[in-house]
């Protein structure tokens, strides 16, 4: 009996250094894009202005047209630094201090390429242009009706 009243103390000393450990763990890392009342809002916003800043800048658009999506943001990146630093200060909040840096430079950073390509793809793609001036086959036809009509009127 002695042994466990000794052993007692030193059980609830490691409860409760195992279970601040525990506390000072976040429970689940945030993944970019999922459904957060806080974070997906800062998100949106933060992917907003990297595709805003690569379409205004001719260098992140080449980059951008050759899929170097990462790339093409870190050209502008500096421009979204406040909505960056948004994002990063409610993740340490949500997560604990130092989690928002870490996961700007590595999940979000991970999901920013797809993110990127999904808006901005539709705009590097080649587009029919639409024209009133007729296709050149038709328009052949129609100047050789406007000189057979002129010379139609040059006989009368």
């Amino acid at each position: 009996m002695t042994a466990v009243m000794r052993a007692l103390p030193f059980l609830g000393l490691a409860f409760v250094v195992l279970s601040s450990a525990a506390e000072a763990r976040p429970a689940r890392q945030h993944v970019p894009g999922s459904e957060h009342a806080v974070l997906a809002p800062l998100e949106e916003a933060a992917t907003a202005c990297f595709a805003e800043t690569v379409i205004a800048n001719p260098k992140a658009m080449r980059l951008a047209r050759d899929g170097r999506w990462y790339e093409a943001a870190g050209v502008t990146g500096f421009l979204c630094r406040p909505e960056v630093d948004r994002m990063a200060v409610a993740h340490d909040r949500i997560y604990g201090r130092g989690t928002g840096e870490r996961y700007f430079k590595g999940a979000y950073a991970r999901h920013l390429d797809k993110q990127l390509a999904a808006r901005l793809q539709p705009l590097l793609e080649p587009k029919a242009v639409a024209s009133a001036e007729p296709p050149a086959a038709e328009k052949a036809n129609l100047g050789d009706a406007a000189t057979e009509s002129a010379a139609g009127g040059a006989d009368q």
